[in-house]
């Protein structure tokens, strides 16, 4: 008894092992379900027309025994037309239902993806910058359109097959009994041979379609990298090894694909063959069962229907479960970017800064590495006071620190020493939005978005009117030159500002600067790599942006800081000397080397 007991439990352990499992791997669908349910009346008008398409669907088979038993055997042509009847308005009611049904699941599908794009996107732009220093743009960029490109279609179709076959199943199950729960019992015995092998072999996909997807991934971040380098793949006569390089991640991108599709078809072959085992065998024994007068043939033909459309449904079963491998994967990435927690936030009892600002910087005994786990640090203990309106200057070799300073005080990063003060607020005490309001950046190479002049402007001030966008260009010195384009400030600059040139460029960031009118000025010398009457532009520009706010500039030539209040020299994440110009020439040392260097022995002014 004992020996007879044991195969039967080793089943139903293995049976049940296989469902966790099988649940565990697709677990992270779950992250789905508050994007699905915050849509309750589609959601339910579709659980309805769904129940209505599958209770529909289950009840011509009904109609079918009664045809056969009433009207074929006993050969009664009413019973034919009157069950006909029936057939045609049952029919009617599943095609509206199954009709609206895809309806509704179809655009809770497009729904739940724009709500979960736009959350993911959304929840980008709150990560700190230490998570884009680790991940690829490209590689972000393909989670939000491919994965979530491969849920519209889960959520749009998958699952709806997938309830509406596990109704089926039910409900074909439940009819079965009724119908004949001698030949009900043969269908709950032969089973599991049939789910264990299925459920076993699905556990395979969930792998491969993450691998899949970060192939894509993969593919995509380094399109996008060469696509927005490429002058510089052209100049270095790059593009044949660049497109080598592609085609072999997208031959292992192909080759990831293939296998994952071999696996789903393998399944799909394999339920097919031991479902129609299952009913071959279904059809001998209700053949003997019909032979003995158990049941009669209307029965055996009914409970036949129920049969195949429990063992279709299976089938669709089993497609989904693999595509919904694929989804878990694509939905465990974008998950990935919804679960991270920025590093930087906003405190929870945040300090108010002082209106109007008082325009002043202070660093205490600043310390900051980006790896605090390495023994290099970027700054190291830094000191400096910066009052209302004042001007100080940045200055030193690459790698000094000058453009983590800038960063630091926006608070791109957290100091990892020391303390910064912003109007006499620490400014981990302060609101981010607030805080990064104070202050206005002009980057070395200014970021230029692909849209219009005025709407590259107005990127400093989103509500600004047509004319405050006007005084910004004009005292940024852009209307000159946009005045003379056919489309005026209308004009689509193109991707990172491709159409200006390096000075038009720079006198854009600064107009938008302006249209901000932020206190505090933060420049990381917007002229070095101009040419003359470029930079005698700019520096008229910046002259008018500078007046009457408290300005921090990043400076790689002398001459732009000779009026500084204060110049500070870094060497190695340390001030090694600060003092006006004039005063550090008089000293010597580096910045007199520098000076030197720069002026050709003419220091003095």
């Amino acid at each position: 008894m004992t020996d007879q007991a044991a195969p039967a439990e080793n089943t139903t352990e293995k049976v049940i092992s296989a469902a966790k499992l099988q649940t565990k791997r697709l677990s992270p669908l779950r992250q789905l379900l508050p994007f699905v349910l915050a849509y309750p009346v589609r959601l339910t008008l579709t659980v309805l027309f769904l129940l209505t398409s599958a209770i529909t669907s289950l009840a011509i088979p009904a109609m079918l025994g009664g045809v056969v038993d009433q009207g074929f055997v006993a050969q009664n042509l009413d019973k034919v037309s009157q069950y006909g009847l029936i057939i045609i308005v049952i029919a009617a009611v599943m095609a509206v239902a199954s009709g609206a049904r895809f309806y509704f699941i179809s655009v809770i599908g497009e729904r739940v993806v724009a709500d979960l794009r736009k959350a993911a996107f959304s929840h980008l732009l709150t990560l700190d910058q230490r998570y884009f220093d680790s991940n690829r743009v490209g590689e972000l960029t393909s989670r939000l359109n491919a994965d979530t490109a491969i849920i519209r279609g889960a959520v749009g179709s998958s699952f709806s097959l997938f309830l509406r076959s596990m109704v089926t199943i039910v409900g074909a199950l439940i009819m079965m009994v009724l119908t004949s729960p001698v030949l009900t019992l043969v269908v709950v015995v032969a089973a599991p041979a049939i789910l264990i092998p299925v459920v076993g072999y699905s556990r395979r996909l969930r792998g491969m379609s993450h691998k899949t997807q970060d192939a894509l991934a993969d593919l995509s971040a380094m399109a996008t990298e060469m696509l927005g380098a490429t002058r510089t793949v052209k100049a270095f006569t790059q593009e044949q090894v660049q497109a080598g390089i592609y085609e072999g991640r997208s031959e292992e991108s192909y080759r990831a694909e293939v296998r994952r599709l071999g696996a789903r078809s393998v399944l799909v072959s394999l339920v097919i063959f031991l479902g129609t085992c299952a009913l071959v065998g279904l059809v001998w024994w209700g053949a003997r069962a019909v032979f003995e007068g158990s049941v009669t043939a209307g029965q055996l033909a009914q409970f036949m229907v129920y049969a195949l459309m429990a063992s279709g449904a299976l089938t669709n079963v089993s497609e989904v479960l693999g595509a919904l491998q694929t989804v878990a994967g694509s939905t465990e990435r974008l998950t990935e970017i919804l679960s991270t927690e920025a590093s930087i936030e906003d405190p929870e009892n945040p300090v108010d800064l002082p209106v109007p600002s008082l325009g002043t910087v202070a660093f205490d005994h600043v310390g900051f590495s980006y790896d605090p786990s390495q023994p290099g640090r970027v700054l190291d203990d830094v000191s400096f006071y910066v009052a209302k309106g004042e001007t100080v200057a940045l200055v030193g070799p690459s790698g000094s620190g000058k453009s983590t300073t800038l960063s630091l005080l926006q608070r791109f990063y957290d100091v990892t020493g020391g303390t910064i003060r912003v109007d006499g607020v620490d400014i981990r005490h302060a609101r981010l939005a607030d805080l990064r309001q104070r202050f206005a950046y002009v980057e070395q190479e200014p970021t230029i978005f692909a849209g219009s002049i005025a709407e590259n402007i107005r990127f400093g001030k989103p509500g600004a009117s047509d004319a405050e966008v006007e005084a910004a260009a004009r005292a940024a010195l852009v209307h000159d030159f946009v005045v003379d384009l056919p489309a005026g400030y209308d004009t689509i600059v193109g991707e990172r500002g491709v159409m200006l040139s390096g000075g038009q460029k720079q006198r854009l960031a600064i107009a938008r600067a302006i249209l901000k009118n932020a206190p505090i000025l933060l420049l990381d010398e917007a002229t070095s790599a101009l040419d003359a009457q470029s930079e005698r532009l700019v520096q008229l520009a910046l002259e008018h942006l500078m007046q009457g706010r408290t300005t921090l500039v990043i400076a790689h030539r002398l001459a732009t800081i000779r009026d500084a209040n204060k110049i500070l020299v870094l060497e190695a994440g340390r001030i090694i000397d600060q003092g006006t110009h004039q005063e550090l020439v008089a000293k010597g040392g580096r910045y007199a080397e520098l000076a030197k260097l720069q002026f050709r022995g003419d220091v003095s002014h």
